[in-house]
């Protein structure tokens, strides 16, 4: 699975947030300068290309929907992550993320608890 673009992100995320959409409901949400209706539906169709997206024909125009979940993808990057940067070590990760204060100790273990009792 290819790594999205910002742009790419963008457009995923209203799919992972709605559902079906069509490329015009997607140009409307967003923000201003608006990119041409053209633009959007290439950025679509790529998508679908890539294996993200799959469209269903209503009346003239299509429908397209997201066959992967945003949890997916984001399982895939966080994988392919820890596999080139972190020499394929989740204890490396987390290490990282308290080393830089992303997650503090507390939160840790808060973790820790929620997996045992998961567990």
């Amino acid at each position: 699975m290819k790594r999205l673009t910002k742009r790419e992100e963008v457009i995923m995320d209203f799919f992972w947030k709605n559902g079906k959409m069509t490329v015009n409901a997607i140009l409307a949400q967003l923000p201003e300068p608006k990119p041409h209706v053209n633009t959007v539906s290439t950025q679509v169709r790529l998508l679908e290309e890539a294996g993200f997206l799959a469209h269903e024909k209503k009346g003239m125009g299509y429908t397209y929907y997201p066959i992967i979940s945003s949890e997916e993808y984001s399982k895939t990057f966080i994988g392919k992550l820890v596999s080139q940067c972190l020499e394929g070590s989740y204890i490396n990760a987390v290490s990282a993320l308290v080393k830089d204060d992303k997650i503090s100790i507390d939160e840790l273990k808060e973790l820790i608890n929620r997996i045992e009792q998961e567990g």
